[in-house]
């Protein structure tokens, strides 16, 4: 790899501010290669003749060896590196083995998750965006997908990573994030659930459930009606009602499920490892009702890497568990238990910050969970920006208080910000400490979007640049902070 370093110091002599990230260092067939960062801006070096330089994109040297190149970070310059060194390509995980999706927002927190991540009894999943994410922050699946096996070159992490299609809805979204070779498929389901039939009379939810098709009925009478099932320790029991309620309440959901599972998990000619989450409801899932779905999907060949009920209590963004924790900890055994029966993993979404019940998560899953995060990642950033750039996070900070209404029309949480401590009250070194008030963390943590995309009144955007050069020039200082962070939670996990 000394061809490597010869460049990097030429560089350097002619005035360029050049660094080597050591863990990326790779040899294949010839060709050395090494992710640069060269004056504040990272690019693959590329020194050798071979197949996999062919395949690069990029410009010699100038002053250089004439088989030395420098390729920016594109598209297709990372689809040559997954062909050539299969690491830094997604893959899926299957249901062995505990999965933490990190969903990073910025591009920027791979590195932090891979070190994070790194020999510990767990996978990660770099890549995890919804549509309503990719919205709000200006990226694409491309975009996602390439920082994530950017970083894993990067960081020369060769355990594996996945990447998830995460809460897509509709089959454009989910063939779009398939083609481009995700690994994994979350699929929210909330539309096809009936949110309308909780708090009917058991005479309103006859009444409807009469109207549903006769073979819609016929179906679920003759496989559930008045009997009981024993499984994963629990006896679970459905009279008329009950089949009725979870008839009309999940029997279109079931269907879709089938119908994606069908459509484009079993015909993508790879392993996929699909979710289905069905926590997008107005109230907790019964588990009776998460038996009666896993039954019936794994009844009609439908096989599952996690599915996410909804919890009682609450799992807000950004802050601990709310609610009866013992009540959740009764039901989170049924329903770990329901997911071991049949097979699959329990998912926890919403999940940064529950530190409370994290320890039983990791004992009543018996290790075997997949856990959601993102948000959390976009406050340890804010963490950074307020200790290394002040005047940068109060005007973040100010502009988050002021359009947080905004943000709300997309999340649901607790935030008062009349008690959030004024900012012309608190001094520069205690800044930080807004990243651990509830209110304060709940205001950041969901006007990312907000912030992201504020422009001012001739269209140059308010904060992004800034933002991200500030986090530039405290790389590792990110990278700490999302170990401490993330590592906090896969150690109460038991990881």
């Amino acid at each position: 790899m000394q061809a490597i370093y010869s460049v990097i110091e030429q560089l350097k002599s002619g005035g360029t501010d050049a660094s080597v990230y050591e863990r990326s260092l790779a040899e294949h067939e010839g060709v050395r290669l090494a992710m640069v960062k060269l004056d504040g801006r990272k690019a693959l070096l590329a020194e050798g003749t071979g197949p996999l330089a062919d395949a690069l994109d990029g410009e010699p040297v100038a002053g250089g060896p004439a088989n030395a190149k420098l390729c920016p970070l594109t598209h297709a310059n990372r689809l040559a590196l997954n062909r050539f060194l299969p690491y830094t390509a997604p893959r899926a995980f299957g249901t062995n083995v505990a999965t933490i999706g990190l969903g990073d927002r910025l591009g920027i927190a791979s590195p932090g998750h891979i070190e994070t991540v790194r020999g510990r009894n767990i996978r990660p999943i770099l890549a995890q965006q919804s549509i309503r994410e990719l919205n709000l922050t200006g990226r694409d699946y491309k975009e996602v997908l390439d920082a994530a096996c950017y970083a894993a070159f990067q960081e020369g992490y060769k355990d594996g990573f996945g990447a998830d299609g995460d809460h897509l809805k509709v089959e454009a979204d989910i063939e779009m994030a398939l083609g481009l070779g995700f690994t994994m498929l979350t699929l929210d389901c909330s539309e096809h659930i009936d949110n309308t039939v909780e708090g009917l009379s058991d005479a309103e939810i006859t009444a409807k459930y009469g109207q549903l098709p006769s073979d819609v009925r016929a179906h679920y009478e003759s496989r559930y009606l008045n009997r009981t099932f024993e499984a994963a320790g629990t006896v679970f029991a459905f009279d008329a009602v009950s089949l009725a309620k979870n008839a009309l309440i999940y029997a279109k959901a079931i269907d879709y499920m089938e119908h994606v599972f069908r459509t484009y998990i079993r015909t993508a000619g790879r392993d996929i490892d699909f979710e289905v989450s069905i926590d997008e409801t107005l109230t907790p899932t019964d588990p009776a009702s998460h038996f009666l779905i896993a039954t019936e999907l794994y009844d009609r060949g439908v096989t599952l890497f996690s599915m996410a009920p909804r919890f009682c209590g609450e799992f807000q963004k950004g802050i601990d568990y709310i609610g009866d924790v013992s009540r959740f900890e009764d039901e989170l055994k049924i329903h770990a238990a329901i997911a071991d029966h049949f097979g699959y993993k329990l998912s926890i979404h919403s999940g940064s910050d529950k530190f409370t019940v994290f320890p039983m998560i990791g004992v009543h899953t018996k290790g075997r969970f997949h856990l959601k995060t993102a948000g959390t990642n976009w406050l340890e950033a804010m963490r950074v920006v307020a200790k290394t750039n002040p005047d940068l996070y109060r005007r973040m900070h100010a502009y988050a208080y002021g359009h947080f209404h905004v943000a709300t029309a997309y999340y649901h949480v607790k935030a008062d910000l009349n008690a959030i401590e004024p900012l012309d009250s608190v001094s520069d070194a205690e800044l930080p400490n807004y990243l651990n008030d509830e209110d304060a963390r709940q205001m950041l943590h969901i006007t990312y979007g907000v912030l992201l995309q504020a422009k001012d009144e001739s269209g140059r955007p308010l904060f992004r640049d800034e933002f991200f050069k500030t986090m530039d020039e405290n790389e590792r200082a990110y990278t700490e902070a999302l170990s401490a962070h993330i590592g906090k939670h896969l150690e109460l996990l038991g990881k």
